[in-house]
């Protein structure tokens, strides 16, 4: 009698087990709810995340996992960036613009149970002040660096009872509600982050999304599931979601066309007319706020010549790359910054493709026969380059016809970005998503000496640009900002730091019964209300 008790009940665990396991499954009716199954959506990318701590990264692929845990005081429409309510139902701005008064949402938890308040908003600012450009590159690229910088944008953030929080600043901040959306500034468990530290809780994130975390398999997929206490009532629809590594763009879309994954971003432009000649596919266009671009390391030899850079620029054909590799999905850049972020300068000129012009300045700048470099190509896929290891091919080919011969190299993409911020590569391959919509968000992080070893890769400094964009920041009417901007592109157009290539119109695709999913410019998608039909 027991032996057969025994039989039976591994019999029920056995069919419990495969229930489990069926409803896990993606594709299909396995993710309809109306026969009780889980609703699961496995979301393919082009590499893993590096930290699920927004607050420590620079790169989309893990804040398009922590757009989903954790939540900003405010946040962004739909499909734009015009600031909207979140944890902060409310909020006040003084006059003179150096007091911001944010009202709470009540009764909001964090995962663990921790309540979220005013003193949990405290705490994450305290934190990112009192660190430094390793722990925290966004914080001190946005507020003018660390507690203690001369710069340092904000004065002090205090508790004005249990849920309203008032920032003082220094000096006023045009793009201040605009930085305080930004996922890298999502307000995590105090618990949490204590309990972690700062090099842990990258691996153990808890905010008051609509998704929490489950687990992380590295360079495989993260895993994360519904928080069923979510404040907002309805939310999320999906009771799962893995996001899965596929760093191979066609094998991500083979994945798709297999039903092995739901949605897929990083597609080709090439395979555009393909998803959407495929009724059972559906194309999705990011709208376009981003710049792929070469970064030429100013402080490595010859590019601290400017005229060495300059020749670069002449010499790599842009048309070409679009042309080849995107499919008309994409503009020439000329500007470190799309024409859709106000404050964009039409009046720059460019570098045109001129190899003759490109070796007249190489033989001024001492290097008539050209010289040896590597040149830095991306081992992932990014939504402004959709193939980092074949455009490098391209730049190495117009390289080599102005006597420059370029050795490509690359590294696992976490060690590709560490090496480069460290200034350790001759030309880097690399590009932006805005984050908020703002010219500052351009041209301020990425090439203002203030953020040398966090965004600004190139090394690049100019006094006269760093005195035009602090003061642009201090500026609050928008026309005389779009003049300071046009003049600070005047002036990185003569400087050259960078190569830049192309504004992208990102793809992704999905499954045709795909509901609710709407790509945001950001990069950063919030998954809460797709749902499958």
């Amino acid at each position: 009698m027991v032996k057969k008790k025994k039989w039976s009940i591994a019999i029920m665990l056995l069919l419990v087990i495969s229930t489990v396991l069926a409803a896990c499954q993606s594709g299909g009716d396995g993710n309809a709810s109306s026969d009780g199954k889980e609703k699961v959506l496995v979301f393919g990318r082009g590499a893993d995340s590096t930290s699920l701590d927004p607050s420590r990264v620079t790169e989309g692929e893990s804040f398009k996992v922590t757009k989903n845990l954790y939540e900003t005081l405010l946040d962004f429409g739909e499909q734009d960036t015009t600031v909207q309510p979140l944890l902060a139902k409310d909020w006040e701005v003084a006059e003179d613009g150096l007091t911001y008064k944010f009202f709470l949402e009540e009764g909001v938890k964090f995962h663990d149970g921790t309540d979220f308040n005013a003193d949990a908003v405290v705490k994450n600012f305290e934190r990112w002040a009192n660190g430094d450009d390793d722990k925290f590159p966004y914080y001190g690229s946005m507020f003018g660096g660390f507690k203690g910088d001369e710069g340092h944008v904000i004065d002090s953030v205090t508790a004005d009872g249990d849920y309203t929080v008032v920032f003082k600043l220094k000096r006023p901040q045009a793009p201040f509600l605009k930085n305080i959306a930004m996922p890298m500034f999502a307000i995590a468990s105090p618990t949490a982050f204590e309990k972690h530290g700062d090099e842990q809780f990258g691996f153990n994130p808890v905010g008051t999304g609509p998704f929490q975390f489950v687990e992380w398999k590295a360079n495989d997929k993260i895993t994360i599931e519904k928080n069923k206490e979510y404040w907002q009532e309805g939310y999320p629809k999906l009771d799962r979601i893995i996001f899965q590594s596929i760093p191979d763009n066609t094998a991500r879309l083979n994945a798709l066309l297999k039903g092995e994954i739901d949605l897929a971003d990083g597609i080709n432009p090439s395979d555009g007319e393909t998803i959407e000649g495929n009724d059972d596919l559906q194309l999705f266009e990011r709208p376009s706020m981003n710049v792929g671009y070469l970064g030429l390391t100013v402080t490595r030899p010859p590019f601290d010549n400017v005229k060495v850079r300059q020749a670069i620029n002449h010499a790599i054909n842009k048309k070409d790359i679009i042309d080849s590799f995107f499919e008309g999905r994409a503009d020439i850049a000329k500007n470190p910054m799309p024409s859709s972020i106000s404050g964009y300068n039409d009046d720059i000129p460019g570098y045109d493709y001129d190899p003759e012009k490109a070796k007249q300045l190489l033989a001024e700048a001492g290097y008539p026969d050209g010289f040896e470099m590597q040149l830095w190509a991306m081992p992932v896929p990014r939504p402004y380059m959709p193939d980092g290891q074949k455009v490098a091919g391209v730049i190495q080919k117009n390289l080599a016809d102005v006597g420059i011969t370029a050795e490509i190299v690359s590294f696992e993409w976490a060690t590709y970005l560490d090496k480069a911020s460290k200034g350790e590569a001759d030309a880097f391959m690399l590009g932006w998503t805005g984050d908020n919509g703002d010219a500052d968000n351009f041209l301020y992080v990425l090439l203002d000496q203030d953020n040398i070893g966090s965004n600004n890769y190139t090394y690049y400094s100019n006094d006269e640009l760093h005195d035009i964009l602090i003061e642009a920041q201090t500026e609050v009417d928008e026309d005389k900002r779009n003049e300071l901007y046009a003049k600070a592109q005047e002036i990185i157009f003569e400087d050259a730091p960078w190569v830049p290539l192309a504004h992208s119109t990102p793809l992704l695709a999905g499954r045709a019964d795909l509901t609710g999913f709407l790509p945001h410019p950001t990069g950063s998608d919030k998954l809460h209300n797709v749902d499958f039909k």
